[in-house]
């Protein structure tokens, strides 16, 4: 296999956007990837405001728009008490995305239309190849990867594959971090009564359930349960998640007829992040560099932007002069990584706090119902242009979870 300058492993969403913008400025990119595209990946499929700014830059929207996708202007999240918080896209608090709406797209679709613009950018892509090893030079820099078609030497190799990354593996960089190990079952569905053009997660005392409509009259259903369940759950997924929905009357009502049009694929457990996301001569990026739950999202966000984010310092590693100056760009990378998403990392580990104690999840859901102008920043933040500090300060989570006041007494004699 041809060497290049930068090999790439995985053709996703992060890896996508990483050799687009690469081969735009006529670096040598090669991208592997095990799968032939378009392929489906189990995912909630859905796409913030924010994410369609870089999908604009890289030629991508005006495509996808004219395809089966649909357009969500919020995101409503029911509590196992019944209660349920309302939170839109576009509203009082002034912050406005790239984007009015978020939108939901299958996956097949959109990986594709990224891998092509990669390609038609100039980078090479090959598909149904898989990587085995990292392989390093005698002072333990790596350079260049073993795959099913011979070695690929690269000056830079980036793991952009995924959620259990081989490259992080093989690097020694794999890592989990403290926090709720569930696991993903996802599907689609026709028929699903009561959808319309917003996001829904419903939560329950033992996982939650993403529904959206994805275009084409289908909706993705995402269901998100704790590891513990994940032996009953492979031995029959369809069956685990068509029970878990029918013991919900909710839910059950909605989808009494219902068709299921896609097989149940699995995905998980979550949590988890790399110790750092970068090593002599090689650098992680989207999931592959972390993941922590579904629930707030915006994974394909975080990876289109972290995409970005490496395509600059990739492009500083190519120029530096000598080996200190190459790494140090590749720790640049990392700090301004976790400077930028660390906010929404913390927001992350608070929701699924919540999340995972139904008292909680009640009071916050009643909360936010009562006051939606937190709902609408919350729901902003999840869509990655509200910053994270709006709904980590003390005055936010005292209006989520203090005292409400008491509805106003008539007036004697009204």
């Amino acid at each position: 296999m041809q060497s290049a300058d930068v090999a790439v492993v995985g053709g996703g969403p992060a890896g996508a956007a990483l050799a687009w913008k690469l081969a735009r400025s006529g670096v040598d990119v090669l991208v592997i990837d095990r799968a032939r595209f378009p392929r489906a990946k189990p995912c909630a499929e859905s796409l913030s405001p924010e994410a369609s700014r870089i999908l604009h830059d890289m030629g991508v929207l005006s495509r996808l728009e004219q395809g089966p996708v649909a357009h969500l202007r919020g995101i409503d999240v029911r509590a196992p008490n019944g209660a349920v918080l309302r939170g839109d896209f576009v509203a009082a608090h002034g912050y406005r995305g790239f984007a009015e709406r978020g939108l939901s797209v299958r996956r097949e679709l959109l990986d594709h239309m990224l891998l092509d613009a990669a390609r038609q950018a100039g980078a090479r892509v090959v598909e149904e190849v898989r990587v085995s090893a990292v392989t390093r030079d005698t002072r333990g820099r790596v350079n260049g990867v073993e795959t099913t078609q011979g070695r690929a030497g690269a000056r830079l190799v980036v793991g952009a594959d995924g959620l259990q990354s081989l490259v992080s593996h093989r690097l020694g960089l794999a890592g989990r971090t403290r926090g709720p190990r569930r696991l993903a079952l996802v599907t689609h569905y026709s028929g699903v009564a009561g959808v319309a053009d917003r996001g829904e997660m419903h939560v329950e005392r033992d996982g939650y359930v993403g529904i959206a409509d994805v275009g084409g009259g289908n909706a993705t259903v995402a269901l998100v349960v704790p590891h513990a369940h994940g032996r009953r759950a492979a031995g029959d997924k369809a069956g685990f998640l068509e029970g878990w929905i029918a013991a919900r009357p909710h839910l059950a009502k909605r989808f009494a007829h219902a068709v299921r049009v896609g097989p149940v694929t699995a995905t998980g457990p979550f949590c988890s992040r790399a110790r750092r996301a970068w090593a002599p001569g090689a650098a992680l990026v989207g999931d592959a560099a972390d993941f922590y739950d579904p629930f707030t999202g915006e994974g394909i966000y975080a990876a289109l932007r972290g995409g970005e984010m490496l395509a600059a310092a990739a492009q500083e590693y190519l120029g530096a002069r000598g080996n200190v100056s190459a790494d140090a760009a590749l720790r640049d990378y990392d700090a301004r990584r976790r400077s930028e998403f660390s906010g929404k990392w913390l927001v992350e580990r608070i929701v699924a706090a919540v999340v995972a104690h139904p008292r909680l999840m009640n009071r916050a859901a009643g909360g936010l119902a009562a006051r939606k102008e937190l709902a609408d920043l919350l729901i902003g933040v999840t869509g990655d242009f509200v910053p994270a500090r709006a709904i980590t300060r003390p005055g936010f989570l005292w209006g989520v979870f203090g005292p409400r006041p008491m509805p106003s007494a008539p007036a004697v004699g009204a």
